[in-house]
């Protein structure tokens, strides 16, 4: 994930938050000395990045899955992949 670049072009977004997590926003920027604005930024790179792995490691396990011929582990691929979905 590539972070904003100064001088890069940006778009301008207006969102509307629960307090509570505006609260939360504002507590992070103030702790990391840096604007709401930058705090969001810096949450949303985060949290795509998060997104992006999770994303990644369950298309390898499918993949895996798919690909196994060992009834052990497919049935283990099969748990893993049943708990990455449904969080059981």
């Amino acid at each position: 994930m590539e972070t904003a670049v100064a001088g890069a072009e940006t778009v301008r977004r207006s969102i509307s938050l629960p307090a509570a997590l505006a609260g939360k926003i504002d507590l992070i920027a103030a702790s990391r000395h840096v604007t709401g604005n930058r705090a969001i930024i810096d949450l949303l790179e985060d949290a795509i990045t998060a997104y992006e792995q999770r994303r990644t490691a369950f298309l390898d396990l499918a993949d895996r899955f798919q690909k196994s011929t060992d009834p052990r582990e497919t049935e283990r691929l099969r748990e893993e992949l049943a708990r990455m979905t449904f969080g059981h």
